[in-house]
């Protein structure tokens, strides 16, 4: 998973200042998601009094994992609606595309490829891919932006009995995009999930907005083309064919 370089060198270059928490914030995600609310409620309490000191500050708090963003700007205030810090780092949490979209900041010259985009569902619900579309149009690239679901959903693609449902999902639009995506094609998803099932199912390793801004497209290992094909569990419990041939090894669990 890529860590806070990649985002920091872009945000240094647009002429910020980087601060990182010299304690760790997390946004308690895995907790709310299973449900373990009042354990998720201790964890975000840690993480206001990390935070808050910025936000009080006006200091910009930028997400860079779409889903613990999400959580920062809607799910904290749910939690805590009483809470006036929740309200205040909910009103100072941003996308880095959100920070940047203004900004001067310079993009690659991408003409004549394709980026093919994975938002995350998060992202989609809460935040929003506008600030993004507008970075990602100014590299000239042809923009290939799929709907939906990618089908891993957090921890529900890897739970026992999921994974015919997590393929399923991943076939409204990821699977085929990849599958229909040019030679030289880049994909872009900056939530962990979406890349971990584009990985997983079509050996397609995708990058970062970040990692796009840094000169990560002329990398090869990022074409969006896919390398392979989801396999489906029988009965007994043996790989089968789900779409084309087998592949002769699979990570997917």
């Amino acid at each position: 998973m890529p860590g806070p370089e990649r985002p920091s060198a872009v945000l240094e270059a647009a002429g910020f200042e980087v601060l990182l928490p010299e304690s760790q914030a997390c946004c308690g995600l895995t907790l709310i998601s299973t449900g373990q609310l009042d354990a998720a409620r201790a964890r975000l309490t840690h993480t206001m009094e990390v935070l808050v000191p910025y936000a009080q500050k006006g200091v910009p708090i930028v997400g860079i994992e779409p889903s613990c963003t999400a959580v920062l700007r809607s799910d904290l205030k749910d939690l805590f609606p009483d809470d006036t810090r929740a309200s205040l780092i909910a009103a100072r949490t941003s996308t880095i595309a959100e920070v940047l979209v203004e900004s001067d900041i310079d993009v690659p010259d991408l003409s004549g490829r394709t980026i093919v985009v994975q938002p995350h569902c998060h992202q989609h619900s809460v935040m929003g891919f506008a600030a993004d579309r507008k970075i990602l149009e100014r590299t000239g690239a042809t923009i290939r932006e799929l709907a939906g679901c990618c089908g891993l959903a957090g921890n529900f693609g890897m739970e026992a009995g999921h994974y015919e449902v997590s393929v399923a999902v991943a076939e409204n639009a990821l699977l085929p995009g990849l599958r229909d995506a040019p030679e030289n094609s880049i994909f872009l998803a900056d939530g962990y999930s979406c890349r971990t099932q584009a990985n997983d199912l079509a050996e397609v390793q995708g990058m970062t907005l970040s990692q796009l801004l840094t000169g990560g497209a002329a990398s090869v290992e990022y074409s969006a083309r896919a390398k392979r094909l989801p396999v489906a569990r029988t009965e007994a419990g043996a790989p089968a064919s789900m779409i084309g041939a087998p592949c002769e090894k699979c990570a997917c669990t």
